[in-house]
């Protein structure tokens, strides 16, 4: 439904924000050379083309600034820019802090970030707001749509083609199965005929979609009239809503010859999740010098503590449920797993997770290094390999995920796991497990890349609080 038109259109403003990104950033530099006269310190900066341009192509990619063309409030196309530019401006200062890059100007930084805040709003409203008013907004240019039912289903459609169609949408007339209706209006719209008529009405009528919004019960006439709509070369399309699920995207595939119709219960947009991937990648190698040494000093500390292994290496169910080693420094007696079974009666925890304030098999070390989620680190490679992400619901054990009792629970496994998420600024073990659970689902529904960074903001202070840790 107008798709192409819309996909063209995300292209060619992808191309363009990233040309005057360049231009404006060059220009920038060479106004700064006129100004500051260092003309080589200044043009040293230009290699952070390779770093920025991308990060805003991605940052601005999530914040969902080329999902919709038509904002209700340019206040929140804005708000949006100005979100995707600081996550840029944080991965470019980033960047530079950990590869020490001593040419880097905050003035000319800080002056690109204002001024391309600036032009983007006014290329954005200019071209966008420009075109809808001048062009689209006229009649004339509307999609024309013949929709078959007259009922419920016929009316809910009408009503989100209006609200959600961004290039105008003009509703032909219905059809229906009942010759009764014939003459008589839905809205302000009339039924035009009896849905056997399609082929004539189609002659006489500018149409250039036609949606089927029959009940289930009465889809007996799609093969008429999907032969009818193929032979005037009008789109035919089929409500996705057939079943009562409550899916976050329906898609349209194929199986060979064969289409396949996609129910999703979450929606996975292959850009942003790219972009989450490339976040958790860049965020993990940068830190890594700063975190080696710290990794270093606790194996040295558990080793001297009762000369057991460093790391814990347990099985854990990640991704659409495969199971993963996820790795953590050792925090408890080598025969920690052995001794669960004797201490299952003394769970302090709600629901199928096993939790203890006192746990006797915790070591000197491993309490402190719990206490402050230091014994977390080495997950950061369980990043690195793709198992996990910075961000996303904890990864279970199989004799948790096997205590689950409702299905609903499953629906952690449509994501990644993560080292930290909202559980963990929201009371981290002091959580019943009903609210831990119902946080992760609130995470999968509303997931964003601003959400993350927000969470990994968040998640510093509540781990050096330390409260709830267990």
């Amino acid at each position: 439904m107008t798709d192409a038109k819309t996909h063209l259109l995300r292209r060619l403003l992808i191309i363009l924000d990233i040309c005057l990104m360049a231009l404006i950033f060059v220009s920038l530099t060479r106004i700064h050379i006129r100004l500051f006269g260092d003309e080589s310190g200044m043009y040293a900066n230009m290699p952070l083309l390779a770093v920025i341009l991308p990060a805003l192509a991605l940052s601005m990619n999530a914040c969902g600034l080329y999902d919709r063309f038509r904002p209700e409030k340019l206040s929140r196309f804005a708000f949006s820019t100005f979100k995707a530019l600081m996550i840029a401006l944080f991965v470019t200062l980033l960047f530079s802090f950990v590869l020490k890059i001593d040419y880097l100007s905050r003035e000319l930084i800080s002056s690109y970030f204002v001024v391309l805040f600036l032009v983007l709003i006014v290329n954005r409203w200019f071209l966008v707001w420009w075109y809808f008013n001048k062009k689209v907004e006229k009649e004339a240019n509307y999609l024309k749509v013949l929709i078959i039912g007259t009922g419920e289903r016929a009316h809910r459609l009408t009503k989100e083609l209006k609200s959600n169609l961004e290039w105008g949408v003009s509703i032909v007339g219905y059809l229906d199965t009942d010759e009764a209706m014939v003459g008589k209006h839905v809205g302000e719209v009339e039924v035009l005929g009896t849905v056997d008529k399609i082929s004539a009405i189609l002659r006489t009528h500018i149409v250039e979609e036609v949606i089927l919004a029959l009940p289930r019960s009465m889809m007996n006439d799609v093969a008429m009239i999907a032969t009818a709509c193929e032979e005037e070369g009008v789109q035919f399309l089929v409500m996705g809503d057939l079943y009562d699920l409550n899916a976050s995207r329906i898609s349209l595939t194929s199986l060979g010859s064969i289409p396949v119709l996609r129910f999703e219960p979450v929606a996975h947009d292959t850009g942003k999740l790219v972009t989450k991937r490339l976040f958790d990648i860049v965020l993990t190698v940068l830190a890594m010098p700063i975190i080696a040494p710290v990794m270093a000093f606790i194996a040295i500390a558990i080793k001297l503590d009762d000369g057991g292994p460093v790391f814990f290496i347990q099985e854990r169910v990640g991704f659409h449920k495969r199971r993963f080693p996820m790795v953590k420094f050792r925090t408890m007696c080598i025969d920690a797993e052995q001794k669960l079974k004797e201490l299952e009666h003394l769970n302090e925890a709600d629901g199928p997770i096993f939790k203890m304030k006192r746990d006797p098999r915790v070591t000197r070390v491993g309490a402190f290094l719990r206490k402050t989620s230091l014994d977390e680190i080495p997950q950061l490679l369980n990043v690195l390999r793709g198992h996990m992400s910075l961000i996303g619901p904890r990864p279970m054990s199989m004799r948790d995920v096997d205590l689950f009792d409702r299905g609903i629970q499953r629906k952690r496994f449509s994501v990644k796991p993560g080292l930290t998420c909202i559980w963990q600024i929201s009371g981290r073990s002091d959580l019943p497990f009903e609210k831990w659970l119902e946080l992760d689902l609130e995470y999968i529904d509303n997931w964003s890349l601003w959400l993350d960074i927000k969470i990994l903001v968040l998640t510093v202070p509540a781990v050096l609080k330390g409260s709830g840790a267990v």
